[in-house]
């Protein structure tokens, strides 16, 4: 572990070199304004990093430059490093509350129906690039980072066969963001805007290299099945009711089943509700499945229902599930922005 001095000044090393392609001399390091300690202080500090693994030191020159080690300290550290206060707090707020959304939704229904919820969470696909980070972190190595209005985030490492321009990558940076944010991750439009025929030829492959990291974004797209109350659908309560509970479960534990299930109702406009034989899987029909969608005014964007036996409490499953749905979907304006 580093001390808070050799962290500054293997930040300030890695920022010269990054900015200069030059080895660094502890020389201009010493003079930097925020740096409290002498020239002699400096050199042992940097012979400290060198001796760990952090920088090193050419043949032919005084200074040192990172080494790969140094250069992921510098990355972990600059990831920690605090962003504008609503970025931070939007970002990661976003990231955890979708999870969390989901988990209290499922947990709430099959409280309140003593029956096993299932909520599928929207696509990737649904959401919108929010943000778009270009960073050089050695001369021939640049990372593109891709974060969607979900907080999902998609990076990438580029290496190139020549040390890239400085200037190059925050150009790239400023431009990514301009032309992509608020853009549908996965929309058509991102590869138009990636072939802008008003840039020159380098701006042009740079970009059309970097645009790969907004494919990975897309292919991360899928949705993800949250289940909650298994205990409570094979209580005593429902034993008599369910004499093949444990195909029941075993259907329900093949999760692609039930999401394409319940991916075959995103176009119900209302709750709607599958009863034993008229199930689309197989294993169900000898259960009931309550649904209702909830998304956006314009489109649906995932499912919310509860599985119990045929003889439910249909009245209490139908409000409870409705009122779910209703409260997702005020949710998803929010995140979503309408």
């Amino acid at each position: 572990m580093l001390s808070a001095r050799q962290e500054l000044i293997l930040r300030l090393v890695v920022d010269a070199y990054l900015a200069s392609g030059k080895p660094v001399a502890s020389k201009p390091i010493a003079e930097r304004g925020e740096v409290e300690w002498g020239p002699s202080t400096v050199r042992a500090e940097l012979a400290a990093l060198e001796a760990a693994g952090y920088l090193t030191h050419p043949h032919t020159s005084a200074g040192r430059v990172p080494t790969e080690t140094g250069y992921r300290y510098y990355v972990d550290r600059l990831m920690e490093a605090e962003p504008p206060a609503a970025a931070k707090l939007e970002i990661s707020r976003l990231r955890r509350e979708i999870d969390e959304a989901m988990r209290e939704t499922t947990a709430a229904l099959a409280r309140v129906t003593d029956l096993m919820a299932l909520a599928t969470a929207p696509p990737l696909a649904t959401a919108t690039i929010r943000r778009v980070e270009v960073l050089l972190l050695q001369p021939t190595r640049v990372v593109a980072i891709a974060i969607a209005s979900t907080g999902a985030v998609a990076k990438r490492v580029f290496d190139f066969e020549h040390p890239v321009d400085p200037g190059l990558v925050e150009w790239a940076s400023s431009y990514l963001n301009e032309s992509l944010t608020g853009l549908g991750v996965g929309a058509r439009m991102i590869s138009d805007r990636l072939g802008d025929p008003a840039l020159d030829s380098l701006e042009a492959d740079f970009v059309k290299t970097l645009g790969t990291a907004f494919t990975e974004l897309e292919q991360e797209a899928g949705e993800t099945l949250y289940m909650e109350g298994a205990s409570r659908l094979l209580s005593e309560q429902h034993q008599d009711d369910l004499p093949r509970a444990d195909r029941l479960m075993t259907a329900l534990e093949r999760r692609a089943g039930v999401l394409g299930m319940m991916r075959s109702a995103l176009e119900e406009r209302s709750v709607f509700l599958w009863i034993g034989g008229e199930n689309p899987q197989p294993e169900l029909r000898s259960v009931s499945f309550v649904g209702a969608n909830y998304g956006l005014a314009h489109r649906n964007l995932g499912a919310v229902g509860v599985v119990g036996p045929m003889r439910m409490d249909y009245a209490t499953a139908i409000a409870s599930v409705r009122g779910a749905a209703h409260e997702l979907s005020r949710y998803c304006e929010s995140v979503y922005g309408g």
